[in-house]
């Protein structure tokens, strides 16, 4: 076996441990639903900036998150992803806890779609012909949801447009995935800190929720959120200079697979005709979408070995 087949290999089984591990979030959600999902999201933020620190220390690289935060512009552009990513958390942690898992996953098979729409209106990049195919059917199965599900749409599209909205931002700023995320969990960490602190001395603290010490588990899976956030990243990062961007695209699709796997066969939640119609219409997108992004790889992959 060659040492690049060797590597692709332990690139692809890197990158389906991350899929799986963000496939079955819900179900680590789930054993929080006692916790509001507010707090879940602050816990998650609080508890993820120590451990990305220590991270970055192991890598060596605390250096290069200090240079980014002393550039203005990428201090700018961290403060609009951290933003993003703090409502995509707290949306899909609501929509978790509330039963709507379904929704969420929706939400995340739109998203690439969304981000190839906003990279032709945001950064004129150039689209093919499958690829507004591909928007157009994934906007059919879109319309088809509104009509029986539209008390759970915002669900899938404030999850698609805030996740294809951070892909934007982080693709215009130049910065490491760990890094970036270790600048937006520390630009989010004083206001959430300063959030539970208020929780903490609230003079009438909800009483339908529980909060840090009231259970053991409950503690345990509060700071182990920041292992659930940092470990898929790491392996999806390293996995993307493992294989190429056309597995890597096709993977993208399995976590909110498992998601939905999950959400009907875990938890029972309702599948309705719109649901079915609507997921039928979003897989034919991705797969005009898929085989578009395989094609042009496959071209450029050729372009490159004719100049050889």
């Amino acid at each position: 076996m060659s040492i690049a087949s060797s590597t692709s290999r332990i690139g692809l089984v890197q990158a389906l441990i991350a899929c799986v591990f963000w496939g079955l979030m819900p179900v680590y959600f789930k054993l929080l639903q006692s916790v509001d999902a507010l707090e879940v999201v602050a816990h998650r933020i609080i508890w993820s900036v120590p451990l990305l620190l220590i991270i970055l220390y192991f890598r060596k690289n605390l250096v290069g998150l200090a240079v980014a935060l002393a550039n203005s512009k990428l201090r700018w552009a961290m403060l609009a992803s951290s933003c993003l990513i703090a409502a995509n958390w707290l949306v899909y942690v609501w929509a978790v806890h509330e039963n709507h898992i379904l929704a969420a996953s929706l939400g995340y098979f739109i998203s690439p779609l969304l981000s190839v729409f906003l990279g032709r209106i945001v950064l004129k990049e150039q689209m093919s012909r499958n690829k507004w195919i591909a928007i157009a059917i994934a906007a059919a199965g879109v319309s088809v949801l509104a009509v029986q599900a539209l008390d759970t749409l915002w669900i899938s599209l404030a999850l698609a447009g805030s996740w294809a909205s951070y892909g934007l931002v982080r693709k215009i700023a130049d910065i490491g995935p760990i890094v970036g995320l270790t600048a937006e969990t520390g630009i989010l960490f004083l206001p959430f800190t300063l959030f539970l602190i208020w929780l903490t001395f609230d003079a009438a603290p909800s009483t339908t929720s529980l909060h840090l010490g009231d259970d053991r588990i409950i503690d345990l899976l509060l700071i182990g959120g920041a292992i659930v956030t940092a470990v898929p990243l790491l392996l999806f990062a390293s996995a993307v200079k493992k294989m190429t961007l056309g597995a890597i695209g096709l993977l993208n699709y399995l976590a909110p697979t498992i998601q939905f796997l999950v959400g009907v066969f875990v938890y029972n939640e309702a599948l309705t005709p719109s649901h079915i119609i609507c997921f039928a219409l979003i897989w034919i997108s991705l797969a005009f979408y898929s085989s578009d992004t395989y094609l042009a790889g496959k071209a450029a992959r050729k372009a490159i070995a004719g100049q050889v």
